[in-house]
């Protein structure tokens, strides 16, 4: 199986790297355009900022190309917000994928969120395999907001927020399913047999 890792100078993508390693598949991190393309499935991983990462994705034109897309795609943590349409975060447009708001949690002495919290309504064969009794990891401080169409799990933190999302080809969690033990490894697993 080819898997493509996107490339936009973001942090966390050596551990999705790893847990590609662990499942054996030789996942290959890159920006090259027709890598992406011809790839069986693409990760679009990430820690850090997103007006700088989307200025990133445009320079390279891989913005449009994501939006072109029709392997399975998944975004992990900043991937998943960079799909939204748009971040609070520095005021950034965004992708596009998802038609949801991306938002900063308040109040400040509460974030970032970080630490394991379970998965609630789960909708979704990227989730078999997994109840409300299973928990994931997460660190962010920004939130995608829950979307009657598009959320395939929640999880409570201040308040509800999208903790997976899904449409057509395209797949986004927002916690590290590379960080998340036998959770997080039931989902790629999953996203990697779609």
């Amino acid at each position: 199986m080819d898997v493509a890792i996107i490339k936009y100078n973001s942090g966390n993508v050596q551990s999705v790297l790893y847990a590609m390693e662990r499942l054996g598949v030789n996942a290959k991190l890159t920006d090259d355009v027709e890598e992406i393309k011809k790839a069986d499935k693409v990760i679009f991983p990430g820690q850090g900022e997103a007006s700088s990462a989307m200025k990133y994705l445009r320079e390279r034109r891989l913005d449009q190309l994501i939006k072109e897309l029709k392997q399975p795609f998944f975004g992990i943590c900043l991937g998943q917000q960079l799909l939204c349409e748009y971040s609070e975060e520095n005021d950034t447009t965004c992708l596009g994928i998802f038609p949801i708001k991306v938002k900063k949690f308040p109040p400040l002495d509460k974030v970032p969120h970080v630490g394991w919290n379970n998965l609630q309504e789960l909708k979704s064969p990227l989730l078999n395999g997994l109840d409300e009794t299973d928990y994931v990891y997460y660190v962010h401080s920004y939130f995608a907001e829950i979307h009657p169409e598009y959320t395939i799990a929640s999880t409570h933190y201040l308040e509800d927020f999208s903790a997976l999302l899904h449409k057509d080809n395209y797949y986004a969690m927002q916690a590290h399913p590379e960080k998340s033990s036998l959770s997080g490894q039931k989902i790629l697993t999953n996203f990697l047999n779609l």
